[in-house]
């Protein structure tokens, strides 16, 4: 896998005048003052090693480069998370990211310099003199460029929480809720050779993995896996509900139009 020669992207003068795009569950990405020892309990405190040792893992966790790349490697993030990172609840936002005229980007581009959980160091991949740095991305929207940077590098950014709301297939929603509320509730043990390791499961939560793995079916195949584990249907779920989910996380791949001309009429935050 390497990067187009013909991406853009390459020519550092235009670096700047593209947007980039970033999704988060922090509703004020970046967020000034990061303290990323806040939401740690006295216990955890405790399992790290006490205050010093927590003192220096924060250290470390603001001295990692943020990340920004390309619409579909945002939203591929977010499906990533939901999926891998036991984040099935969480509101997620899309951020659309404008980076100050001034950045100095480093020559070039790198292999994804990520580790296993992509996280890199600002300073492996911006040393002085330089506010961003253009990778691979190896792990979203495989081959295309995304770009390591620090907060300073940052302009503006404007926001919207995703799914966006109404951005649903009305029919779709329709005809999968009448499916689901037709179908009972009622559990029904497992059969078969392992189904002493599986929980009993009912008739209408069977009819909405098979309505999202039609939807996933629909979609670009590096992205059915993370998807259908996305907008799975899980017992006790209220159809309606679901079936609107289901529908706009499909559509943020299907139809980005929509989100992007959300995004449009978002007001810009000074970072």
């Amino acid at each position: 896998m390497t990067v187009d020669p013909d991406d853009p992207a390459l020519d550092d003068s235009r670096v700047a005048l593209f947007s980039w795009y970033h999704s988060s569950t922090q509703p004020d990405w970046p967020t000034r003052n990061f303290d990323p020892a806040a939401v740690l309990t006295p216990h955890t405190r405790r399992v790290m090693g006490g205050d010093g040792a927590v003192v220096s893992w924060a250290a470390r966790q603001r001295a990692k480069a943020l990340h920004v790349g390309t619409y579909e490697a945002a939203v591929q993030n977010m499906l990533r998370r939901i999926c891998d990172q036991a984040d099935p609840g969480a509101q997620f936002y899309l951020y659309r990211v404008h980076l100050k005229p001034s950045v100095v980007v480093r020559d070039g581009w790198l292999i994804d310099p990520s580790n296993f959980v992509g996280d890199v160091a600002l300073a492996e991949v911006c040393p002085d003199g330089v506010d961003i740095a253009r990778y691979l991305n190896y792990h979203e929207d495989p081959g295309g460029l995304s770009v390591a940077l620090g907060r300073d590098a940052i302009a503006s950014v404007q926001r919207v929480a995703v799914p966006v709301a109404n951005a649903w297939d009305d029919q779709w929603v329709c005809d999968a809720a009448a499916t689901l509320e037709a179908a009972s509730v009622t559990l029904v043990p497992a059969t078969g050779k392992f189904s002493r390791f599986m929980l009993p499961s009912s008739p209408r939560a069977a009819e909405g993995r098979k309505l999202g793995a039609a939807l996933a079916a629909r979609l670009p195949t590096n992205l059915q896996r993370q998807y259908e584990s996305a907008a799975a249907f899980e017992e006790g779920d209220e159809p309606l509900v679901w079936a609107r989910r289901a529908s706009a996380l499909a559509g943020l791949i299907e139809d980005p139009g929509l989100v992007l001309k959300e995004l449009d009429g978002q007001s810009h935050r000074q970072v």
